[in-house]
């Protein structure tokens, strides 16, 4: 556990520092909206591809990993169309929950990773961003237009976004250096490195700046359903799918980490775009990064004992 918790511990400090730094509005709100932009389309997807050009990804079991997680992302998506019923909920509120069942916290999940195993574990997490990225983003896009928050006019736009999305452009484009031969050559390598590096820290801080604790005042049905999933539920069956098709301790740990993240705070910008329920969103992203504080290390724990 201790070596869980001295991996995990200072990620979630400098979560607890974005908190601070936000609730102060130090240097100022706009400081950080424009901070976020630049993590968001510079930082991270420089940092994917630095990990994936040069990665190799022969030691990751792709095909696997991907049934795992893709599996256990769609087999919830789905349980939460069937019970959409029972949940009762007014349709921008349930895009909220499925985001909030489905989405992860890309920063959180790759620093936490590398933290707890190197390299290869930065780059089985660059994989899972890869595959889940792309997914993720198609699904949360067709919550909403399947439940009508999303006039048609805004569809095109939705795709385009989508299309551009600089997560997926970086993975597309590190896997392309990578099956190319090409690499990072000269200097490339060493500008790309930095600019990665500074991506996780800053991208953690920034996670902690967009909480909005008063948020937490909300607790509904939805909110219930939500955090079960995100953090009870997925984690569960990505353990069982893991340990049916027989994935390495690394694999399976990096597995279960994404399973078990937070969801982005990424996904309270589409809910106030497309329609959505954004204080119920800011509620089910504060509240599932605080408890993830909690629930993250001992499933790592659990599984690791």
């Amino acid at each position: 556990m201790e070596s869980i918790t001295g991996a995990l511990g200072p990620l979630f400090l400098l979560i607890l520092l974005g908190v601070l730094l936000g609730n102060r509005r130090w240097p100022s709100s706009e400081f950080w909206v424009q901070m976020e932009r630049l993590i968001y389309f510079v930082l991270f997807p420089a940092m994917l591809v630095g990990t994936l050009a040069t990665a190799d990804v022969s030691q990751v079991p792709v095909g696997r990993l991907a049934l795992v997680l893709l599996g256990a992302m769609a087999l919830f998506g789905m349980a939460l169309w069937h019970f959409r019923g029972w949940l009762a909920l007014e349709p921008a509120a349930f895009t909220s929950v499925f985001q909030g069942a489905v989405r992860f916290n890309t920063y959180v999940g790759v620093a936490g990773a590398a933290a707890l195993h190197g390299s290869l574990g930065a780059t089985t997490a660059a994989v899972a961003v890869a595959l889940m990225v792309p997914i993720v983003n198609v699904m949360c896009v067709a919550s909403f237009v399947a439940a009508g928050t999303l006039g048609s006019a805004s569809v095109g736009k939705s795709a385009l976004a989508l299309i551009k999305n600089p997560l997926i452009l970086g993975c597309l484009v590190g896997i392309a250096l990578n099956m190319s031969g090409i690499g990072l050559p000269g200097w490339s390598e060493d500008t790309v490195s930095l600019l990665g590096g500074a991506a996780l820290p800053l991208g953690l801080v920034a996670v902690g700046v967009a909480l909005r604790p008063r948020a937490l005042l909300r607790f509904d049905r939805g909110v219930l359903a939500t955090n079960t999933i995100k953090l009870v539920l997925m984690p569960v069956l990505v353990l069982v799918l893991a340990w049916a098709l027989r994935l390495d301790p690394v694999s399976r740990d990096v597995a279960l980490l994404f399973a078990a993240l937070p969801t982005a705070t990424s996904a309270y910008i589409l809910a106030r775009q497309l329609g959505g329920d954004a204080e119920l969103m800011a509620a089910i992203i504060t509240g599932q990064t605080l408890l993830a504080m909690l629930t993250l290390p001992m499933w790592l724990q659990w599984v690791g004992g």
